[in-house]
């Protein structure tokens, strides 16, 4: 499994929206999503692919960090693989 930080999103940007962005930029359909608020300034969101390693998300991240969306320049980091043992 990897997962992509995309920082910086919209608030009330959907899922939908969300996938269909970075599906039109060459991204697999993502898995699972989970919404970081932080402080509320730049809400992000983590990305979960299940059957795509990091070295996949890694050659697409290019295409889409600091791209301006929706009135917002995104940060789109690959997550570092976890030790989870």
């Amino acid at each position: 499994m990897a997962e992509l930080w995309v920082g910086n999103v919209e608030a009330d940007t959907t899922d939908d929206e969300i996938r269909e962005f970075f599906c039109r930029y060459g991204f697999p359909s993502f898995d699972t999503i989970k919404r970081v608020e932080g402080t509320g300034e730049r809400p992000a969101v983590v990305l979960g692919f299940d059957a795509v390693e990091s070295h996949v998300l890694r050659a697409l991240q290019s295409r889409v960090h600091n791209i301006f969306w929706k009135g917002r320049t995104l940060v789109v980091q690959v997550v570092p693989a976890r030790d989870e043992t």
